[in-house]
């Protein structure tokens, strides 16, 4: 059986609404609302945060609180190395999504031999650079940190020194190599971009299964040729951002979408996914309880998290 571990993130820094650190602890309600043992089953790891950054004020206008998000970043990172090192599979519950760089450049680390392949439902690409974002917010950004994409092509702001040195030094944070390849991710469900972020799509190739293909073709099959893409990757990474759900279930999270995922939907895809032997870690992040005063998102979210972990164990 894969050694599970528990890995809690925190982080709620790099996102544009607060109170995504507390999406842990709604999660663990929600268990105990469903008078769930999950979290009895297993001693978690809680990687330290850097949300006291958000106390000291933003300098960054184009990578809000970078100087903070390079701090969680190199946690998650040495976190995740050495749980990979150690063979065991995590399983990462984290509060805004920018943490998933800091997964991506762990798990390359502690074997950087392997082609690593990355499978992001999401509702958003999260391309986004210091030079591109709308926004500043950095839980746009994560898979630009991990393939050194500045995306100048498509340059919008003019970035000050500070903030370059930090983009450069979070790029470089387990290597100063890309950590995929970009045509080793696939979107499923992504379906709320800007421009700079569909170039890079575009010149790379990369796949997007969007939610009418999900129906039309079926979860199986969108499952069975997200894992073809990916054949020639040693290892796979799954990441389950909660507004890939539909808008009318993803009030709690900070960003929600409409033309997303049913819960039953987001239980088959990611139980029959994790069944791929190349699969190394799963990730479930941006459930924010603030903006939802009767838990659903969590208890929806619990109900993913308890029936994808339960067909890791079944299946290994």
């Amino acid at each position: 059986m894969r050694k599970i571990k528990l890995v809690e993130v925190r982080s709620e820094i790099a996102a544009g609404t607060r109170g995504a650190s507390l999406g842990i602890d709604a999660l663990k309600i929600a268990s105990l609302d469903k008078k769930s043992n999950f979290f009895s089953r297993f001693d978690p790891i809680n990687v330290p945060d850097a949300n006291s950054y958000l106390w000291k004020g933003n300098k960054h206008s184009y990578a809000k609180y970078i100087d903070g998000v390079y701090q969680i970043l190199k946690n998650v990172y040495s976190t995740i190395e050495l749980l990979r090192m150690e063979k065991k599979f995590p399983i990462i519950l984290a509060g805004d999504h920018s943490t998933a760089a800091g997964t991506i450049m762990g798990i390359k680390s502690a074997n950087p031999e392997k082609r690593l392949g990355v499978i992001w439902i999401d509702a958003h690409a999260d391309l986004h650079t210091p030079y591109t974002t709308p926004s500043g917010n950095m839980h746009g950004m994560p898979l630009a940190m991990c393939l050194q994409e500045d995306n100048k092509d498509c340059q919008i702001n003019e970035i000050p020194d500070e903030t370059i040195q930090y983009w450069e030094k979070i790029k470089k944070i387990g290597g100063d190599f890309p950590k995929m390849n970009a045509k080793d991710i696939v979107f499923i469900t992504v379906r709320d971009t800007e421009e700079p972020e569909d170039h890079l799509i575009q010149k790379y190739g990369i796949k997007n299964f969007k939610t009418e293909e999900v129906r039309s073709l079926g979860v199986p099959e969108v499952a069975r040729q997200a894992l073809e893409v990916l054949k020639d990757c040693e290892q796979i990474y799954i990441s389950f951002d909660v507004d890939s759900l539909d808008s009318s279930i993803s009030v709690g999270t900070g960003t929600p979408v409409a033309n997303g995922l049913t819960v039953e939907e987001a239980i088959e895809l990611n139980t029959t996914l994790i069944k791929d032997k190349r699969v190394c870690c799963w990730e479930i992040v941006e459930v924010n309880p603030t903006l939802d005063t009767e838990n659903l998102m969590a208890e929806n979210a619990f109900d993913i998290l308890e029936a994808t972990t339960k067909s890791l164990v079944d299946n290994f």
